[in-house]
C-alpha cells in the first residue's frame, strides 16, 4: 500500500467555474455544494459556478467556495474508490483555510460547521482592518532568514507593521502589514537582493497580528463546535506539528488567523514520514507548484476533476 498526504489548498486558488463540472456529473459532489449552501442559507454555488470573479474573489466567499470544492473531490474520490479517505491515507494538511478543509475531508468537523466557520473567518478577516490601508506582498528571491534579520532591525519603530504571514517554500515569503511599513520594508528589500516584490489581490493583510480581532471572533465561533480526534495524522499551520487533542485543534485554529502559516515546514514534515505522494486536491496547483520547488522526493500530483480521479484510480487504485 501507498502512503499518501492529501493537501488542501488555500485563498488565491478559486476560479469562477470550478467544481461545475463535479456538481453536473457526480451526485456526491452534488451533495457536497447543497449542504455548503443549505448551511450558508444562501446559493453560494451559483457563486462559484457563474458569479463574477470579484464577487468570488470575496473572502467571506473564497473561503466556503474552496473548501466545497476540495470537499467535492474528497467525496467523488470516495465513492469511486468504495473506500473513506481516511482507508488509504496516513496525514492530511491544509494551507491556511485548507486547514478546515483537511479536518472536514477526515471527518473532525462537519461540512456544515466548516461552511459556517469558514464564512464567520471571512467576514470577521475582511472587518478587522476597516479604514485601515494595508498589503500584502510575496518576496521573491530572498532566503527566510535574511527578511527576518532585516525585520528585527526595524521592530522598535513607530507606527511600523510589517510581519512574515507565509513561509511558503525556500525563496517565496508572503509579507503582511500595514501599507506604509510594507511599502518602506519592499525597498530595503529589493536593495538587499530581492529579485521581486510582487502585490497579492487581497482584501485584508492576512496572518498577522492586525487580525488579532478575527481571532477573538474565532474564538467564540469555535467554542460550541464539535470537533473530534482525528484518526489519521494531521499537521497544523502554527507549528507545523501533528496534533490530535480537540482542544489543541481549536486553539490552534484561533492562532492561525494572526500567526505565520509554516507551510515549507509542514511538507519538510510530511516528507521524512516515509510517505510515497503528496497529493493537492482542490481548485488550482499553488500548492504543488510550491512543494516542487522544494525539490522534495514524493510523487506530487493533483485532482481537480473527475478525470483526475478516474486516471488517478486506474493508476495507483490497486495500492489503495
Amino acid at each position: 500500500m501507498k502512503k499518501i498526504a492529501f493537501i488542501f489548498p488555500g485563498q488565491g486558488s478559486q476560479i469562477v467555474g470550478m467544481g461545475s463540472e463535479l456538481y453536473k456529473n457526480h451526485q456526491k459532489a452534488k451533495e457536497v455544494f447543497d449542504a455548503v449552501d443549505e448551511a450558508l442559507n444562501e446559493k453560494l454555488s451559483k457563486i462559484i459556478f457563474h458569479g463574477d470573479e470579484e464577487q468570488l474573489k470575496l473572502t467571506s466567499n473564497a473561503q466556503p467556495a474552496l473548501m466545497a470544492v476540495s470537499l467535492a473531490l474528497v467525496r467523488v474520490l470516495e465513492n469511486e474508490v468504495g473506500k473513506k479517505l481516511t482507508d488509504f491515507t496516513e496525514i492530511v494538511l491544509g494551507h491556511s483555510l485548507g486547514e478546515y478543509t483537511s479536518l472536514c475531508s477526515i471527518g473532525s468537523l462537519d461540512i456544515s460547521s466548516t461552511a459556517k466557520l469558514l464564512r464567520i473567518r471571512g467576514n470577521s478577516m475582511q472587518n478587522s482592518v476597516k479604514n485601515i490601508e494595508t498589503r500584502m506582498v510575496a518576496v521573491i528571491g530572498l532566503e527566510l532568514e535574511i527578511i527576518e534579520e532585516l525585520l528585527d532591525k526595524l521592530e522598535e519603530e513607530k507606527d511600523f507593521l510589517c510581519e512574515i504571514a507565509n513561509d511558503n517554500c525556500p525563496g517565496q515569503i508572503i509579507l503582511s502589514g500595514f501599507k506604509t511599513s510594507i511599502d518602506k520594508f519592499s525597498k530595503i528589500l529589493s536593495s538587499s537582493g530581492a529579485r521581486s516584490i510582487i502585490d497579492l489581490q487581497v482584501s485584508a493583510p492576512f496572518h498577522c497580528s492586525l487580525m488579532k480581532p478575527a481571532a477573538d471572533v474565532m474564538l467564540k465561533a469555535l467554542q460550541d463546535v464539535n470537533i473530534k480526534k482525528p484518526i489519521i495524522k494531521f499537521i497544523n499551520n502554527v507549528s507545523a506539528e501533528f496534533i490530535d487533542k480537540p482542544s489543541e485543534i481549536k486553539k490552534k485554529l484561533i492562532e492561525q488567523v494572526y500567526k505565520r502559516v509554516r507551510w515549507r515546514e509542514s511538507i519538510i514534515k510530511v516528507s521524512k514520514s516515509k510517505i510515497d505522494k503528496i497529493i493537492e486536491i482542490g481548485s488550482g496547483k499553488v500548492l504543488t507548484g510550491l512543494n516542487r520547488r522544494m525539490k522534495i522526493d514524493q510523487d506530487l500530483l493533483n485532482l481537480t476533476t473527475i478525470n483526475d480521479i478516474e486516471n488517478f484510480i486506474k493508476l495507483h487504485g490497486e495500492n489503495l
